[in-house]
C-alpha cells in the first residue's frame, strides 16, 4: 500500500481507494463488481463496448507554452488549449472523487533505472488496474510507501466529455499535458489507451536524454546478439520476438541507449485473433492463465475460448505479465543491437519475404513505415487491411517530428554496426483476397538465418522494382517464395501491382524528402526511368 495513494493526482475522495492490489485482489473486485468473467483457465475476460481500438481522432496534446515549439502538430498531435485542459481535468478529478471506489497502481515505465519514469494510474475499474499492473513494471513492495509519480493517468472510462465546452471532438478524449505531467483518458474503456499514452510520454522524454525510443519488440540470442523488430500492429512483432531459441527482452516498446536496449514495459499486449497453439505456443499458454486480461475475446458458457471468433472485433487482445513467457532476458535489458528487422504486412503481395537493407535503405523504410493496417486496430477501419504509411512504424505515438527519431536511428545503426533487414509478413502469390498470408514457418526460418549470420553468406540478387537485395536461394525455402514475382501466376499482374506500390512509396517520400541525407534520397524507391 502507498501511504498516500492519491498524492500528486489532484483527486480527493472520502470513498475507499484500493492501492496497489495484486492480481488476485483485483480479479476478486472485478468479479464482484460485474466487470467481466473468468475464462475456463482463469484469465479475466472484459468487453470494452463501442471502443475496441484506439480512438486516434480523439487524442490531443496540450499546447503548453514551454513545449509548443517542439511538438509535431497536426492530425497526430491535435492541439488542446491549456485552459480547456484545465477545465476538463478539474471535472474529471471531481468525477473520480465522487465514485464509490477507486483503484490506483504505482508502476514504472523503463527497465533501465537511469531512464525510467514513475507512473500513477487512478481508475474506476479493477480490471483496468490489473491491465496496467500487467503492462508496466511493478516496483518492489518496499519501494511503494515512498512512491511519488512523475506522470499521472486519470482514467475515467465512463465519463463523457462535452465537445462544446472541453475543446475535444466527441465525448471520448485522450489528452496529454507534458507540462503538467498528466494524462486524461475519458469516454473509452479500451485499455490500450493506457499503454500507448505512456509510450507517447517516453517518446517525448527520451530523445532529450540521447536515448532512441522505439515501437519495436526485441530479443537476444545465446551469444548476446540483440535483434530489434519494428512494425505496426498485426505485422508480427509479438509473434516473431517470442522465439523459444532466443530470450525475450520485450514485445512492443524499447529504448536504445549508449549501453544497449531496454524494455519500457513489464508485460505483453498480444493480438490473439486466430491465434494458433502450434505456431505461437508461448502466447497461447500465456493467454490461458490466471492473471491475464483478455479484451473482447469470445468464450462459451463454460469459459472455453474461441480465438477465431471476431464478433466483437478483429482486435482481440491478451495482456499478461512478461514473466508468463519463458526464457526472458534478465531485467528487461540487453546489449547493443546486432540486427534491425523492419516488418511489413504487404497487402499488395509484391514485397519479398526478406531482403537485406543498407543503412540508408533502413533509414528510408523506417521513415516510410509501410504496412497494411489490420481491421480493428483503430476505430473506423473496415474488415479488410488497408495499405498505409506510418512513419517510424509508430506515427500515432510520436510527439516530436519524425526526423528526430529517424536521425537517431541512422546514427545508432552506423555507430553500432547493426545489420538491417526488411521482412514481409503479409501476402504472397497475389494481393489480399487473391494471394495467401506468408507462412509463419518460412518467416521464422528466414529470420533465424538472418540472425545467426548464415543468410549473409548466400548469393543475393536485386529486385528491379524496389531496389531490394533478395537472397537467391535459402535451404528449405522454395525459390518462388523468395522472389515474389515467381509466386504470382499472372506475371503481368504482378508487374502492374508492383508499379502501383512503387508510386505510393514515391508519393509518401515527398512528405519527408527535404529532411533526409543524399544517401537516403538515393536509396528511395522510385519508378524506373
Amino acid at each position: 500500500m502507498s501511504d498516500h495513494p492519491l498524492s500528486g493526482t489532484g483527486v480527493a475522495t472520502g470513498h475507499p481507494v484500493h492501492a496497489n492490489l495484486t492480481a488476485p485482489g483485483l480479479v476478486q473486485h472485478a468479479l464482484v463488481r460485474g466487470e467481466g468473467r473468468l475464462s475456463a483457465d482463469g484469465a479475466f475476460m472484459a468487453l470494452t463496448g463501442q471502443h475496441t481500438g484506439r480512438s486516434v481522432q480523439d487524442k490531443f496534446v496540450v499546447d503548453d507554452p514551454e513545449v509548443t515549439n517542439e511538438i509535431w502538430w497536426g492530425k497526430i498531435n491535435q492541439k488542446m488549449a491549456p485552459e480547456k485542459f484545465q477545465g476538463l481535468s478539474a471535472k474529471v478529478r471531481g468525477w473520480l472523487g465522487e465514485r464509490p471506489v477507486l483503484f490506483t497502481q504505482d508502476l514504472y515505465a523503463g527497465a533501465d533505472p537511469a531512464h525510467r519514469i514513475r507512473v500513477r494510474l487512478v481508475t474506476t475499474n479493477a480490471w483496468h488496474a490489473l491491465f496496467a499492473r500487467n503492462m508496466f513494471i511493478r516496483p518492489l513492495r518496499r519501494d511503494l510507501p515512498e512512491f511519488e509519480p512523475d506522470f499521472t493517468i486519470l482514467h475515467a472510462p465512463e465519463y463523457e466529455a462535452d465537445p462544446a465546452v472541453d475543446g475535444c471532438r466527441t465525448g471520448t478524449c485522450i489528452a496529454l499535458s507534458f507540462a503538467q505531467k498528466t494524462i486524461l483518458i475519458a469516454g473509452t474503456s479500451y485499455a490500450g489507451e493506457i499503454k500507448k499514452s505512456i509510450f507517447t510520454v517516453m517518446n517525448w522524454l527520451l530523445p532529450a536524454r540521447g536515448v532512441l525510443p522505439m515501437h519495436c519488440s526485441a530479443n537476444v540470442g545465446r551469444h548476446g546478439d540483440v535483434a530489434l523488430f519494428f512494425g505496426l500492429s498485426g505485422t508480427g512483432k509479438t509473434t516473431l520476438s517470442s522465439d523459444p531459441e532466443r530470450a525475450l527482452i520485450g514485445d512492443d516498446e524499447h529504448g536504445w541507449s549508449d549501453k544497449g536496449v531496454f524494455n519500457f514495459e513489464g508485460g505483453c499486449y498480444a493480438k490473439v485473433i486466430k491465434l494458433s497453439r502450434d505456431a505461437e505456443p508461448q502466447i497461447w499458454d500465456a493467454s490461458h492463465r490466471f492473471g491475464t486480461v483478455l479484451e473482447n475475446v469470445v468464450a462459451d458458457e463454460r469459459g472455453n475460448l474461441d480465438l477465431d471468433d471476431n464478433r466483437f472485433t478483429e482486435n482481440t487482445r491478451s495482456c499478461y505479465p512478461i514473466n508468463y513467457i519463458p526464457g526472458l532476458a534478465p531485467g528487461g535489458q540487453a546489449g547493443l543491437p546486432k540486427n534491425v528487422v523492419m516488418l511489413t504486412a504487404d497487402a499488395f503481395g509484391v514485397l519479398p519475404p526478406i531482403s537485406k537493407l543498407t543503412p540508408a535503405q533502413a533509414m528510408y523504410h523506417f521513415l516510410s513505415g509501410y504496412t497494411a493496417r489490420v481491421a480493428g486496430t483503430e476505430k473506423g477501419l473496415g474488415k479488410e487491411p488497408q495499405a498505409t504509411f506510418s512513419t517510424c512504424f509508430g506515427a500515432p505515438f510520436l510527439p516530436r517530428n519524425p526526423e528526430v527519431y529517424g536521425r537517431m536511428l541512422e546514427e545508432r545503426i552506423q555507430r553500432d554496426g547493426a545489420d538491417c533487414w526488411l521482412v514481409n509478413t503479409g501476402w504472397t502469390g497475389g494481393a489480399y483476397g487473391v494471394g495467401k498470408r506468408m507462412s509463419i514457418q518460412h518467416t521464422r526460418a528466414l529470420l533465424r538465418a538472418a540472425l545467426d549470420g548464415s543468410l549473409a553468406k548466400v548469393e543475393f540478387v536485386q529486385d528491379p522494382f524496389f531496389g531490394l537485395m533478395i537472397p537467391k536461394s535459402v535451404p528449405g525455402i522454395p525459390a518462388e517464395v523468395l522472389n515474389p514475382r515467381e509466386s504470382w501466376a499472372d506475371k503481368a499482374a504482378y508487374d502492374r501491382t508492383a508499379a502501383e506500390l512503387v508510386a505510393r512509396f514515391e508519393k509518401n517520400f515527398e512528405t519527408f524528402a527535404g529532411a533526409v541525407s543524399e544517401d537516403v534520397k538515393a536509396a528511395a524507391i522510385k519508378a524506373a526511368a
